[in-house]
């Protein structure tokens, strides 16, 4: 049996911002400050940077970005660029979005999952209409239960339509999804986030990180959002995935660096290190 190969490409969502203190947590300003610069009203820069992998007989989209749903209120608060969609990036690549037969959500925060749905005949509709769209269920049900501190994260507009259409499958934990494609559950950031391991695109081992690591600058184990709800668990989590990636030599994606699309782990511990990077495009 020949093993799994698939083309990797990354696909720019578009840009926004947060608040640079809140991104960096614990972290002092004059530490994170050196990292990346905030606007006037302390926001920094991100990336909405979703991953497509080709092959296997599968289009396989990872995340999606902030989609277009925003209002003007939201979408200057947020920051958010006008530029080019992800369905526009798609296209560019020529890909329709009915030619996506899957799509992994690492998690239901909006600027993850946004982007598979839209305001269409007046309802959020989704896009995507012909793929199955993976979450984990403990996150799903995490989700669909609410709480006051992510309440303003998980919208309605952006997960009811993907269950009433029927394009939902829900995962329980750690799972082999795809040849060469698993997917490992993590918690510190929220409930069940999920991270996407890929085997068979090059000769490396792969890790679409999500917001375990949202930038290279979260790279050490203590530097993380004061959005994550179990910091320490975040911390935990860091350390060991880190001790696996430097082990491994894997490279690692990162889905909101606006400057640093990736790079090859080769030292863990307190004072992690990135080699081998691929900047942002």
């Amino acid at each position: 049996m020949s093993a799994p190969s698939y083309e990797a490409r990354a696909v720019e969502a578009g840009r926004f911002g947060l608040d640079g203190g809140a991104m960096f947590g614990i972290v002092p300003r004059p530490l994170w400050s050196r990292k990346t610069q905030p606007d006037d009203a302390g926001r920094i820069p991100l990336s909405t940077r979703c991953l497509l992998l080709q092959g296997e007989g599968r289009l396989i989209l990872i995340d999606v970005g902030i989609g277009d749903k925003f209002d003007a209120k939201h979408r200057g608060i947020y920051a958010m660029e006008q530029g080019p969609s992800l369905v526009d990036g798609l296209r560019a690549m020529g890909v329709a979005p009915s030619d996506v037969t899957d799509v992994v959500l690492t998690h239901l925060h909006f600027d993850h999952c946004g982007g598979a749905t839209t305001f269409r005949d007046g309802a959020s509709r989704v896009i995507f209409d012909r793929a199955v769209h993976h979450v984990q269920r403990a996150h799903w049900e995490w989700a669909q239960a609410g709480n006051s501190r992510e309440q303003a994260s998980f919208l309605p507009e952006n997960l009811l339509p993907l269950e009433a259409e029927g394009q939902l499958n829900l995962l329980d934990g750690n799972v082999d999804l795809f040849p060469g494609i698993s997917v490992e559950a993590v918690n510190g950031h929220t409930e069940a986030q999920q991270i996407v391991h890929i085997d068979g695109a090059g000769d490396e081992h792969l890790v679409y990180v999500a917001d375990l690591i949202p930038t290279s600058a979260h790279l050490p184990p203590v530097w993380g959002m004061a959005y994550d709800i179990r910091p320490m668990v975040t911390i935990s989590e860091k350390e060991q995935f880190l001790a696996r990636a430097a082990e491994g030599g894997w490279r690692l994606f990162f889905e909101h660096d606006p400057f640093v699309e990736s790079g090859v782990v080769t030292q863990g511990g307190r004072k992690p290190q990135l080699d081998d990077l691929v900047e942002a495009g």
